[in-house]
């Protein structure tokens, strides 16, 4: 996967970037980086090539983050809430 669509705002790139960065704010970025992912582009395969790209940096706090994300269970498809409910018999 090309590294423009993996990280198509930057934001990624720019959290390498910043200066004394913190956990927080780089799961705050993470989450802005997962919204701006488009609906065909696969997030587990623009993680590893984020960390392909920028995972030299293994004491930084995002390459820590994106690491978590792989290791994290795939989030199963389907509808959840008020209209799951709804829409199941019984």
């Amino acid at each position: 996967m090309d590294l423009s669509e993996a990280d198509p705002k930057g934001l990624i790139r720019e959290s390498y970037r910043i200066e004394g960065i913190t956990a927080p704010e780089c799961r705050s970025i993470f989450l802005d980086w997962a919204l701006s992912l488009k609906s065909t582009t696969d997030p587990r395969e623009a993680m590893r090539a984020a960390l392909a790209h920028y995972g030299e940096a293994q004491d930084h706090p995002m390459t820590r983050v994106l690491t978590e994300g792989l290791l994290a269970p795939a989030a199963t498809p389907g509808r959840r809430g008020r209209a799951s409910r709804m829409a199941q018999p019984g």
